[in-house]
């Protein structure tokens, strides 16, 4: 099954885009020629869901790449602080009437986070101390957040930060989608050139160390490259959680406990559970659209809570 994953994943993928042209409030006949369904199909439709599955991707990958860089079931961006300051980065463009700055904001504060958790951690021992400096970094965010809220010099924007913070892919361009793109290509080139790395870390450090694993070339990649996509991720679709931490545990499932096997599945899953995600939110029958964060968790957190039911039952019994 773990050879034939990526394929199935892949073709998931590519339905569950397809659906989502198709379906929503009003089903629509892909292929028809006439002028409004072709806007509603190709300029509304096709973009919102190509940047649901390049959010998802992003998340999935980088959590992936982060479960094996700490050996941490639990780990994703939200860990070493790469959420919060990417969260920082947009919420002071939206506090001082900067919305159009937020996505800019949004990179650029998660890649000085990965800056600062790199230079922090060069010389860390283990993972431990590496997850103790995101840790660290990410409260701090969470504090410059709660300061820059009280002290907003335009409390009006703050309507737009709440939207923003939960999560959404409502009226996205192709603009949003070519960012997500970019920075999901220069994070996944990061993250691949890290996978040897990730594989000998599960032997331990020390094994990792013994047979030539640059760990600290490992570490780099691996939090420069999340940081990418974390970033990216934020910048067009605002916070959506969940999603890096369970997409990973779903592949190990269904295929290996190998880090590096999994990270290129764990993108697929991620965009095609996003799509799915967003769909559930269209199909809705609400006043207002359900946001996708909101929606991504609903989906996924009792699924994930069975699932780890399920596999600490089996230690149990082991």
């Amino acid at each position: 099954m773990s050879r034939a994953l990526p394929f199935a994943l892949i073709a998931a993928s590519v339905t569950a885009v397809c659906a989502s042209l198709w379906l929503g409030p009003v089903a629509l006949d892909v292929f028809a020629r006439d002028q409004a369904t072709h806007t509603i199909v190709w300029d509304i439709r096709f973009p919102r869901a190509l940047t649901a599955w390049l959010v998802g991707a992003a998340l999935g990958l980088s959590g992936a790449a982060l479960q094996g860089l700490l050996r941490n079931p639990l780990a994703d961006s939200g860990v070493l602080g790469l959420s919060g300051f990417a969260a920082l980065g947009a919420v002071l463009a939206f506090a001082f009437g900067l919305a159009v700055l937020a996505p800019l904001g949004a990179v650029l504060f998660a890649l000085a986070a990965a800056a600062l958790v790199a230079t922090l951690g060069w010389r860390a021992r283990g993972a431990a101390s590496l997850a103790l400096i995101g840790v660290g970094l990410s409260s701090f965010a969470g504090g410059l957040i709660a300061l820059a809220l009280n002290l907003a010099p335009n409390p009006g924007a703050l309507a737009d930060l709440v939207n923003w913070t939960l999560g959404s892919v409502e009226g996205r361009s192709l603009n949003d989608a070519a960012l997500a793109l970019a920075l999901l290509v220069v994070g996944a080139v990061l993250i691949l050139f890290a996978a040897r790395g990730l594989q000998a870390l599960t032997l331990g450090e020390e094994a990792a160390a013994a047979i030539g694993a640059d760990l600290a070339r490992t570490r780099t990649l691996v939090v420069l490259g999340a940081a990418a996509c974390t970033g990216g991720a934020t910048a067009v679709a605002g916070i959506i959680g969940f999603v890096g931490v369970a997409v990973p545990h779903l592949v190990r499932m269904a295929s290996s406990h190998d880090p590096a096997r999994i990270l290129i599945p764990s993108a697929l899953a991620g965009g095609t559970m996003l799509v799915i995600a967003d769909i559930a939110v269209r199909l809705t029958p609400t006043d207002t659209e359900l946001k996708l964060g909101v929606a991504a968790a609903l989906i996924g957190g009792p699924v994930f809570a069975l699932i780890a039911a399920r596999l600490a039952s089996r230690r149990g019994e082991a």
